[in-house]
């Protein structure tokens, strides 16, 4: 397994290699109109409708509430949410190359694979999807933090024990930090779920914000 892993992220880092040989002169040109200014680094969320506030004003959701906090406190800093309503891993796995090329993140949260799970998809192709993405944001030398999910116990005590599993097991082999579970703070409240009883309501962006912020405040360094 660490082989299968490791063997992708050479080859992710060779084609990132590529890619930012090929961008570098528009990336330079783009960026030569603000060289007077301080640089500015960017945090980039990839994640599914519970990162794209689905259901709500974009200004509602957890990481446009953590991009205003991080615009107060943390100078230098801005927040690109790449999050899709619906993605799946692989989804992640096929944009974060194109992702990391355009925005150069210091650091890439990372909040895929409800999707697969509530799919039952194929764990091991979960893992390798995101062990893709994680090995891209690294191979620019961004920082990750992995945020995981839990299954509902109807999917049986073996898949969702696996599934929790993933993330922790993944946060160790790339060294990444971990929030191991994004809806802990709400997970029991179902007054803090919009009708579908899946997507947080507005009044609980807050709390999952101050849920991540301990995990991601320090990357911000």
């Amino acid at each position: 397994m660490k082989t299968e892993y490791a063997g992708a992220r050479r080859r992710l880092q060779w084609l990132l290699v590529a890619g930012l040989s090929f961008s570098a002169p528009l990336l330079s040109a783009q960026a030569q109109p603000e060289t007077s200014a301080q640089p500015v680094r960017t945090v980039l969320v990839m994640g599914d409708s519970l990162s794209a506030a689905y259901g709500l004003d974009a200004a509602q959701g957890w990481v446009a509430l953590t991009a205003e906090r991080i615009a107060k406190q943390n100078h230098g800093w801005r927040v690109v949410n790449a999050s899709i309503s619906g993605e799946t891993t692989a989804g992640g796995a096929a944009r974060i190359v194109g992702e990391v090329v355009r925005h150069r993140p210091s650091v890439v949260v990372i909040e895929l694979g409800a999707n697969d799970g509530l799919r039952g998809l194929p764990l091991k192709q979960s893992r390798r999807n995101l062990a893709r993405m994680i090995g891209a944001a690294q191979g620019i030398g961004a920082e990750v933090l992995l945020i995981g999910m839990r299954m509902p116990p109807n999917y049986g005590t073996a898949y969702t024990q696996e599934f929790e599993r993933g993330y922790s097991d993944l946060a160790a082999r790339f060294d990444t930090a971990l929030l191991p579970f994004l809806l802990q703070p709400i997970a029991t409240d179902r007054t803090a779920f919009q009708g579908d009883n899946l997507h947080p309501a507005a009044s609980a962006q807050r709390k999952l914000r101050d849920h991540v912020w301990p995990a991601l405040e320090p990357l911000l360094d």
